[in-house]
């Protein structure tokens, strides 16, 4: 079981390097660790395991946060209309987006990062992912709103990208043009 120790922070070098492809079919070990990344993200959302464990709550999570780079990731969440998108993927790709922009009003948080980073992260409205399930089935998703940037979030971990990195510098709270604003 994954714990708040096996997750490495901000400044950690693992964080900005791109990880690698996984080969399909999956092997036992890369679909265990997997199915690991998706049980934090469950269990952290639960408080009785959250106090027990010590765990952060979180909704994504990836491989290289636990210092694996290697392209998994689990997200585990509920969107606007109160339906669960429960995904854990092996070589996800975003391959298509809207050009319409989507932030969130709070700002984005991570479990690798203990300090705030306060500012607007602009994130496409609406992506199209594809990627492997644990069996290693080709998933195609159609996402949009919070289950779209929590995606983003977790995909950019695969390419080195920290969330802050999408902070505007001079003014982290400058309005996003054209952009859905999304309450969380």
């Amino acid at each position: 079981m994954i714990t708040m120790d096996d997750i490495i922070r901000d400044g950690h070098p693992t964080l900005r390097k791109i990880a690698l492809e996984v080969p399909m079919p999956p092997s036992e070990e890369d679909r265990k660790v997997l199915a690991s990344l998706l049980e934090y993200v469950i269990n952290s959302q639960n408080s009785e395991m959250a106090e027990k464990h010590g765990f952060r709550p979180g909704i994504g999570l990836a491989a290289p946060q636990i210092d694996l780079l290697k392209r998994m990731i689990a997200v585990h969440l509920y969107d606007e209309k109160g339906n669960l998108h429960s995904y854990a993927l092996f070589n996800p790709r975003i391959i298509s987006h809207s050009v319409e922009k989507a932030y969130l009003t709070s700002g984005e948080g991570c479990l690798s990062v203990d300090e705030p980073y306060p500012g607007y992260v602009p994130r496409y409205a609406r992506i199209t992912v594809k990627g492997y399930d644990l069996d290693g089935n080709m998933q195609k998703l159609r996402l949009k709103g919070i289950t779209a940037i929590v995606f983003q979030h977790e995909i950019d971990h695969l390419n080195g990208i920290m969330f802050y990195d999408h902070i505007n510098k001079e003014d982290p709270f400058k309005p996003v043009e054209d952009a859905i604003a999304i309450d969380r």
